[in-house]
């Protein structure tokens, strides 16, 4: 089979590779589509992601296909099953996954970071990670269900109150995503600070109430204009340190902070403790999607979100080191890969 294969910083080879074995308690999926993530970047830039990765290794957790093998001890699943994939593999066995934080697993494998992943045609995964998708959802909604479900470990830790004003910085799928959540967990207003024209107009379809450029507005003068003296929550979905250092500023009194944008391991913001104490803010961080898959594919089968209008471009695998490579081929909106193109 055809596979896209990490072989250490900035070098992806496209290459021949054996079909993975099934194992008893193992499916094997056809790739029909995979997405590029932000971890997939940081590890093709020579970062860890949210698991350390050794090469060779194929790349790629956000995906979906159709089951083509089961495994001789694999129940509820059969071949021809349309599935979406939870990357992340737990042990069941240690301290946390033992004590309701299996997503902190010490002996976690991840499909796409610590074992061979989605960034191919056919990748072998536990049959326990699999979800079915409806009839009517595309691959590529379905392979939208991994970070989907990051979004809303992450909202879920925010704890929105309905009425609350939320503020989401950065329009890229994850912030086109947490405008969506925000939304359903009963916000009265989304605030979304985003510097690119389309991504606001997309986010406003979406249903962000106030857009603002924060590159060519003043972002103050914007909220100021709008009424907006206290913001609940802030969820930063971009990484950067300056937008970490925005999330704590705009955040208001008795509030939450969520760094939810993956910055690199040795990034380090300044931070004013006396801010901090006389807001009372609660600085949160969310680390990828315990116990969240199975909402995120219902989410998705029922039409309850949308991810369509967040994708960008299709490419093969040959496009995709490129792509990792490239900033703008990522700039508006989610890419994903077709294994067969």
């Amino acid at each position: 089979m055809r596979a896209a294969v990490f072989k250490g910083k900035g070098l992806i080879e496209v290459e021949e590779v054996p079909m993975p074995k099934c194992g008893e308690t193992d499916v094997i999926v056809k790739v029909m589509a995979c997405g590029i993530c932000g971890t997939d970047v940081h590890i093709f830039n020579g970062a860890e992601g949210a698991a350390a990765t050794t090469p060779p290794v194929i790349l790629g957790h956000e995906f979906s296909g159709i089951v083509e093998q089961v495994g001789a001890k694999v129940e509820g699943i059969k071949v021809g099953d349309r599935v979406s994939v939870d990357p992340n593999n737990t042990c069941g066995n240690c301290y946390f996954c033992k004590n309701g934080m299996a997503h902190f697993c010490e002996n976690m494998i991840g499909y796409g970071t610590t074992t061979h992943g989605g960034f191919a045609q056919y990748c072998a995964v536990h049959y326990k990670q699999v979800y079915k998708l409806a009839p009517n959802v595309s691959f590529e909604e379905g392979a939208m269900c991994e970070p989907i479900a990051c979004c809303l470990h992450g909202i879920d830790l925010c704890e929105i109150k309905p009425g609350n004003t939320v503020m989401i910085i950065g329009g890229g799928p994850i912030g086109l995503m947490m405008v969506q959540l925000a939304k359903r967990s009963g916000a009265a207003k989304i605030i979304l600070l985003e510097p690119v024209a389309e991504k606001r107009a997309i986010g406003t379809k979406l249903g962000a109430h106030i857009v603002i450029d924060p590159i060519h507005e003043n972002v103050d003068k914007v909220l100021a204009e709008n009424n907006i003296n206290q913001i609940e929550v802030v969820i930063e979905c971009v990484g950067l340190k300056s937008t970490m250092m925005d999330a704590i500023k705009y955040a208001g009194k008795s509030s939450v902070a969520m760094l939810f944008g993956l910055g690199g391991p040795n990034d380090e913001i300044p931070i004013k403790p006396y801010e901090i104490f006389r807001k009372e803010v609660t600085i949160r961080a969310s680390y990828i999607n315990p116990y969240t898959q199975g909402r995120a594919v219902n989410l998705i089968n029922s039409g309850k979100i949308d991810v369509k209008s967040l994708m960008a471009d299709t490419i093969s695998l040959e496009e995709l080191s490129d792509v990792l490579s490239d900033p703008s081929r990522r700039q508006m909106g989610k890419v994903m890969v077709n294994p067969w193109s």
